[in-house]
């Protein structure tokens, strides 16, 4: 995915965008603080799994989708800035057991 946008700016714009629902309001009926809510939809903190559940109970999403959005928008920002690594695959040697095996 290109640019995936940070899932704070996807519940800003899904829950208070046209609504006269405050942050305050918001954060007290999930049962939060405002700052750390308020962090969340300015980018500036990601959705936890708590916050994620939470988000479950009060929009009927899932869980799992707000964590697959921060996955992806987390990754996406770690490939963009990480710098470049050599990704070397590693294959045991004749007398090591293979490390990993796949069903």
């Amino acid at each position: 995915m290109f640019n995936p946008p940070h899932p704070g700016e996807v519940l800003r714009d899904g829950v208070f965008e046209g609504t006269d629902m405050t942050v305050t309001e918001f954060a007290r009926r999930i049962g939060m603080s405002r700052v750390a809510l308020s962090r969340v939809l300015h980018g500036a903190a990601a959705i936890s799994p708590d916050m994620a559940l939470r988000l479950e109970g009060a929009l009927g999403t899932s869980a799992e989708m707000w964590l697959a959005m921060q996955a992806d928008y987390d990754l996406w920002h770690a490939r963009k800035t990480a710098p470049k690594v050599r990704r070397v695959r590693i294959k045991p040697t004749a007398d090591e057991p293979p490390v990993l095996k796949v069903a």
